[in-house]
């Protein structure tokens, strides 16, 4: 995990617009540089570095003796870099995993480059020799990367849009700053003046789609067949791969606990592999919650039975309100249920850097998205419409739950990683019959619970456990956290504010208080970027006026929450 930063034909000095690159510099505690391109006056590159990977060399750009004319700025881990280095024959320099990027793009072009790579990426790679810029992202947008490109040519990219929007350039008009589109990459033209002309934007990969680098994988080629033992079977061995492969890592790992499935699911199996592959120390898990929170409960349960060494956080709702605005700051969203979550997860990432030396964080992100784990699926009409909305949401991640993933735990310092999103697991599941990965028996990811039943790997009240919002589960049912938060900011937005709501933002208009209060705050950090939420994210198939599973009319709590 780090910050990335480059310009590409800038008619401001360096010292003018490096102040923009160090907004971002909480992504890369350990070092940081800016360096100019050799020829081009006003093309420059950024790098806040966390090391993780090759802690000699692994500083950025990153340039090489065999390829003196290509310059590679990237955020992210290339889990399968040594097994592509093996395949290939490629003579590497470093240890770094990104330097795979250097030589498949040199023997195979950008395209087979980008599909080639089984990880979590955002890369800037420069071929001088060919005047090219390249720039990709992974499938999911994992990674973070937004784009600033003018009409006259001059581009900027940055791993977070706080680092551009104070980018001055030569056109009057404010420029658009945009998030990169996920799962493709794009080819600019670079001219001598160092300005830029975008040729070619395609996409490498989706989610549907088995990845190219499959066949390099460790897990062999799966048998085909609808079997449900046997597909419990691909199940299990592809999540344990993809857990197992991110393991790779120089720092301590730990992990996110909210004694929910995923998150619990991702704890054990990181638990067991690292107790296989030997590792020096033990698994850290981290819950935190209220003092009567279920997922505190839950957690501390999970943390038993595997044996971690576990942390419980607890907080105060004044502690939860008073970290909001910070909170939108590094989201740079307002989406209300992605702000809510949030809150708990920026808490908790900032005890992790301040008590603990775990640096790698495993955590259950993208399980409800790809596995129907919403409470709404359980209203869907159709298996078809739930299969399409599954594919919706996977398609979305990089504006909501991997955004909030990614930003509360690079504004201190830490790198995220989640096995759910794996390339291969996500297409396997997806390419699974529509009526297998529905709702069954009124219990959502049926399917991935059976594929764990018996195993003893987690405790079978939580492998049953049913859905419970990260937000939602910080505290009791008696009175959710969303409550809290509208109670405060009901004082804080009058009724006039709120008439004339659908004036002052006719994109996106908040309909509560608590909205307008998000907004109003986005608003003050990032002024008339709100088209950078498309949408909010909101339950489908269901009377939803709030994003909360708590409000829905089919919620039904567990006992003693």
């Amino acid at each position: 995990m780090c910050g990335i930063w480059a310009l590409f034909g800038s008619d401001e000095s360096m010292s003018v617009q490096c102040t923009c690159a160090m907004k971002i510099a909480h992504r890369g505690p350990d070092a940081f540089r800016f360096e100019n391109v050799n020829g081009f006056t006003n093309c420059w590159f950024g790098f806040h570095r966390l090391a993780i990977v090759d802690q000699l060399y692994g500083m950025q750009p990153l340039r090489i003796k065999k390829f003196p004319y290509m310059w590679l700025c990237y955020n992210g881990e290339i889990y399968n870099h040594q097994t592509l280095r093996k395949q290939f024959e490629f003579d590497c320099q470093t240890k770094m995993d990104g330097e795979i990027l250097l030589h498949l793009y040199d023997r195979f072009g950008i395209k087979k480059m980008a599909s080639l790579l089984d990880g979590v990426f955002a890369f800037i790679l420069l071929d001088t020799a060919n005047r090219k810029v390249h720039v990709g992202r992974d499938t999911y947008g994992v990674r973070p990367l937004f784009k600033l490109l003018t009409d006259d040519g001059f581009l900027a990219l940055c791993s977070e849009a706080k680092g551009l929007i104070d980018i001055t350039h030569g056109i009057g008009t404010p420029a658009s700053i945009v998030p990169f589109p996920p799962g493709h990459f794009e080819v600019f033209d670079l001219k001598p003046s160092g300005k830029v002309q975008s040729i070619q934007m395609e996409q490498f990969h989706c989610c549907r789609q088995q990845p190219s680098h499959a066949i390099y994988d460790t897990v062999e080629k799966l048998p085909i067949s609808l079997d449900e033992e046997l597909v419990k079977s691909n199940i299990r061995n592809l999540f344990e791969n993809a857990v197992r492969k991110r393991l790779m890592a120089h720092r301590r790992i730990g992990c996110l606990l909210s004694g929910g499935l995923d998150s619990s699911l991702v704890a054990a199996t990181l638990v067991k592999l690292a107790k296989e592959e030997k590792l020096p120390y033990p698994i850290q898990t981290f819950a935190i919650g209220s003092d009567d929170s279920p997922d505190i409960v839950a957690a501390r349960k999970v943390a038993t039975h595997i044996g971690s060494e576990h942390h419980e956080v607890t907080f105060t709702v004044e502690e939860g309100i008073e970290v909001v605005k910070d909170v939108i700051f590094h989201l740079e969203s307002y989406d209300i249920t992605t702000i809510r979550a949030s809150v708990g997860m920026y808490l908790i990432s900032k005890y992790i850097r301040q008590k603990t030396d775990s640096v790698v964080i495993f955590s259950g992100e993208g399980s409800d998205e790809l596995t129907q784990g919403y409470i709404y699926f359980h209203k869907a009409p159709t298996p078809k419409a739930a299969a399409e909305d599954s594919i919706r949401l996977m398609e979305e991640l990089y504006m909501f739950d991997v955004l909030r993933a990614d930003r509360t735990t690079a504004a201190h310092g830490l790198e995220l990683r989640v096995p759910f999103l794996d390339h291969r697991f996500t297409a396997y599941y997806l390419s699974l019959p529509e009526e297998m990965r529905v709702p069954r028996d009124g219990v959502e990811k049926h399917l991935l619970r059976e594929s764990f039943k018996g195993l003893d790997l987690i405790p079978d009240e939580i492998l049953w456990r049913r859905k419970e919002a990260f937000s939602d589960g910080l505290t009791s049912v008696k009175k959710s956290w969303y409550t809290y938060l509208q109670e405060h900011l009901e004082s804080m937005v009058n009724d006039d504010d709120m008439e004339e709501a659908y004036k002052r933002f006719p994109h996106n208009p908040p309909r509560t208080k608590e909205a307008y209060y998000y907004r109003q705050e986005f608003e003050k950090r990032y002024p008339d970027r709100a088209q950078w939420l498309s949408h909010y994210w909101m339950p489908r198939w269901i009377d939803a006026i709030d994003p909360s599973a708590r409000t829905l009319s089919i919620y039904k709590p567990e006992k003693d929450q």
